[in-house]
């Protein structure tokens, strides 16, 4: 799965880090990065952290 954050949508709510602190993190401009022990967690947290986004700016595609 490859996780893509829209920077300028990312409003930086900090939901996604809480759904998934191993996932996602927030920046010094506080918006949402991926961290790179987002390859160790489950698809359906991710999902999860990436569907709670009211800003939408989370989006997943199938990783090759």
């Amino acid at each position: 799965m490859e996780i893509e954050i829209n920077r300028p949508k990312c409003a930086g709510h900090a939901i996604c880090t809480i759904l998934a602190p191993d996932v996602f993190d927030l920046d010094d401009e506080g918006k949402a990065v991926v961290l790179p022990t987002a390859a160790q967690v489950p698809g359906a947290e991710i999902r999860d952290a990436a569907d709670a986004c009211p800003a939408l700016a989370i989006k997943l595609t199938a990783g090759v």
